[in-house]
């Protein structure tokens, strides 16, 4: 694995821009060929329109970026592939949520989903959703993902106001702390019937934390990487 980088931030502030991606078009046959193997396996997975970074840089405390738009099929391949440096990257924010007895509480994606048995946070890739006007809102993505995947809002939660880089690759995983005021279990238990209740719910499980131990093979590496710089030594 590529040495992560872990770097605090006050703030991340992303545009958009018009832009055609070489690899999409370049490779669009393959893409096709691929998402097509993908939707045999998972019917529902849609190819709807995602944003992926062109370009970025740290200055301080704060990450500026532009995204551009392409469409899930590409991404797919791109991510299968392990995200190659081919002019873009794949940034997306996190909801890093932990109850107040200082455990994490992460979920494990449904079958049906693109990444069925990954254990992540809360998390989506950034659509045009998350545009107004000019602008990428990458806070108001991770409070959407977690209400749909959780139920939890800012009403629940103490929201950090910055952000902490992962930085691996072409991977920038933009982490939001999220504390509850409740303990991993209650707040277990409480998302478990809320996705009892849901038609499709995205989680299939809800997977707690409390120390290096509970690491699992399901967990990406910017979702260690992150969970080990944060638990107490």
């Amino acid at each position: 694995m590529i040495d992560p980088k872990i770097i605090p931030l006050d703030s991340a502030r992303f545009t958009i821009t018009q832009w055609s991606w070489p690899f999409a078009s370049e490779r669009r046959a393959e893409i096709d060929a691929h998402f097509a193997a993908r939707l045999a396996k998972t019917p529902e997975l849609w190819n709807g329109r995602v944003l992926l970074l062109r370009d970025y840089a740290f200055a301080g405390r704060e990450l500026t970026g532009t995204f551009f738009e392409t469409d899930f099929a590409a991404f797919t391949l791109w991510r299968d592939l392990g995200c190659p440096e081919v002019d873009a990257f794949n940034c997306f924010a996190m909801g890093a949520l932990r109850g107040s007895d200082g455990a994490y509480l992460l979920g494990v994606m449904a079958q049906h989903t693109a990444t069925p048995g990954r254990i992540y946070f809360p998390a989506g890739t950034p659509d045009l959703e998350d545009v107004e006007g000019s602008t990428v809102d990458l806070g108001a993505n991770v409070l959407r993902e977690m209400a749909e995947e959780t139920s939890l809002t800012p009403a629940d939660l103490t929201v950090e106001a910055g952000w902490t880089a992962v930085v691996i690759g072409t991977r920038i995983a933009l982490m939001k702390l999220m504390q509850a005021r409740e303990p991993a279990d209650t707040l277990r238990t409480r998302i478990l019937t809320f996705l009892g209740g849901e038609k499709q719910p995205e989680l299939a499980d809800i997977y707690i934390v409390r120390g290096r131990a509970d690491f699992k093979p399901e967990m990406p590496p910017f979702v260690t990487v992150f969970m080990d710089h944060a638990l107490p030594r």
